[in-house]
């Protein structure tokens, strides 16, 4: 498969670089564009705050011209956190999207997203500040009106980014856990 993996918040830190390798190492191509023009943060205020700088519509359009190149390909659009609900933008606006990997984060769903049965994973902790049980309620809901299928994987007791090694959220049991069931949905999607 051909992956486009987006950082969290934080960055490209290294975390996002052993994804990709581990992916690589079971054979699919993996692209990881940096969107913060190579600025790595330690904390969630900071890389909030440049984010919020940073702005919505930047970050976007600097995933859109890291994906474009490769999108024909049919890309399995796939992230962290914040890097998921990029991904999720990209994939539920691109016809050819082959799937969607979300690790810790989700995103609004435009109202006229509509995507033709398109395989979603998703992978987070529980509970999760950032994705209530509410919230996932809604949007689980939202991706099936909009045609996805969709599989929600939850992790007791996991921090939020509990597959970073370097961040306080890790969480090795729940992390392993995650890459054994990603991996064998992405070979479902060969």
């Amino acid at each position: 498969m051909n992956i486009m993996l987006f950082h969290s918040t934080y960055g490209p830190r290294p975390a996002v670089r052993a994804a990709a390798d581990r992916l690589r190492a079971a054979g699919h191509e993996v692209w990881t564009p940096d969107l913060f023009d190579g600025r790595t943060f330690d904390t969630a205020e900071e890389s909030m705050a440049f984010t919020a700088e940073l702005g919505k519509d930047e970050l976007l359009k600097r995933a859109v011209l890291a994906a474009a190149p490769y999108s024909e390909r049919g890309l399995v659009y796939a992230g962290f956190s914040l890097g998921a609900s990029v991904a999720q933008t990209l994939a539920l606006g691109d016809e050819k999207a082959r799937g969607l990997l979300l690790l810790h984060g989700t995103s609004d769903i435009a109202p006229n997203a509509h995507v033709d049965g398109l395989p979603v994973q998703l992978h987070v902790a529980e509970p999760d500040p950032f994705e209530t049980d509410d919230w996932l309620s809604a949007w689980y809901l939202g991706m099936r009106r909009a045609g996805a299928d969709v599989e929600v994987y939850r992790y007791a007791g996991a921090g939020h980014l509990y597959t970073d090694p370097g961040l306080p959220d890790h969480d090795e049991e729940a992390a392993e856990a995650t890459w054994q069931v990603a991996l064998g949905f992405l070979t479902t999607l060969q």
